[in-house]
């Protein structure tokens, strides 16, 4: 087994703005060699481990083929199906799994999971979502603004407009690091942790501002991004948060305030009808089609980059284009 301390991805902030953009360059590279063609196999006989405790449509399918398309294998885990369902402590089941595989990508409810399987892993753990933070979305997200308004990302004006979730500190993470413009617009009692705002305030110059206002938020923004009202395990605080929300909705009277070539992000699933309409989710401002396939070709590289296979990476040459 390797001594070499392993790459870990908890949260937007364990990355640099230079490792941030170095990544995002990066998918966009591997984004452009799958559209022509070129083969890029680099993890031939590594193993990908997908250790899921809530159901998955995109983070799971993205990571598989990510991984299949670098060369590698992937072995699915539902939590349900291991002995973690039986009480076996998470120090014992991270070292045995750092034993089998060589990258562990978790999707859990709380951030101290995942804390606790990389403090004992000897291979890299990346967080593919918990109650806390989604930070693979967000550099999906950010790939995608990229790809449209260009990488120099301080410039822009970003909102936010629903419940103060775990997207919602990503973006927090994301806007102390790249210095734009981050409204958020929550109902009150919805806004984000107010630890994490406090944090990306104190170490960022970054105008970050949560309002209660929609309309505040969305004027003159270059991009505007939504989620669903009740994330999973707030099923039974569905109805009452349509309720409260139902005045947060993102649809076309409320895009009329943004810049006329701003773009939507969705992370979807969508609940349309909901948090945003039919019109918008399909209109020519959404690029939600396309941020979700970019989160294949970011986990391409986020894999490249932790396994040390890339031209990111220190131990191997990587690139066979």
């Amino acid at each position: 087994m390797s001594s070499k301390k392993p790459r870990h991805f908890l949260a937007v902030s364990d990355l640099s703005r230079e490792e941030i953009l170095a990544l995002l360059r990066r998918a966009v590279e591997l984004k452009e060699k799958r559209i022509a063609g070129i083969p890029h196999a680099p993890a031939a006989g590594k193993i990908l481990g997908l250790l899921f405790e809530k159901p998955s449509t995109r983070t799971r399918i993205s990571f598989e083929a990510a991984m299949f398309q670098l060369g590698g294998s992937v072995s699915f885990m539902p939590s349900r199906d291991l002995q973690l369902r039986r009480g076996e402590p998470l120090s014992d089941t991270a070292r045995v799994l750092s034993r089998y595989l060589d990258c562990l990508v978790v999707r859990t409810f709380g951030q101290e999971v995942v804390e606790e399987l990389a403090r004992w892993s000897s291979i890299p753990v990346i967080n593919g979502l918990t109650d806390l933070y989604h930070p693979c979305q967000i550099l999906s997200d950010l790939m995608t603004v990229m790809e449209r308004k260009g990488d120099d990302m301080g410039r822009l004006t970003v909102a936010w407009v629903g419940d103060g979730n775990n997207m919602a500190h990503s973006w927090i993470q994301a806007a102390a690091i790249f210095g734009f413009t981050l409204r958020l617009a929550c109902p009150p009692g919805y806004g984000p942790a107010s630890a994490i705002l406090d944090a990306a305030l104190r170490n960022s110059a970054s105008d970050i501002v949560v309002t209660d206002d929609p309309v505040q938020a969305v004027s003159g923004a270059d991009v505007v991004n939504t989620d669903v009202w009740a994330s999973m395990g707030q099923e039974e605080e569905a109805k009452a948060r349509r309720r409260v929300f139902s005045s947060y909705q993102l649809n076309a009277e409320l895009m009329a305030h943004a810049r006329p070539d701003a773009i939507v992000l969705h992370c979807l699933p969508a609940h349309r009808g909901e948090e945003i309409t039919d019109e918008v989710l399909e209109g020519p401002l959404s690029v939600a089609w396309d941020q979700a396939e970019n989160k294949m070709h970011l986990g391409k590289a986020l894999l490249e980059w932790v396994l040390g296979l890339g031209p990111l990476g220190k131990s191997g040459s990587g690139d066979d284009a």
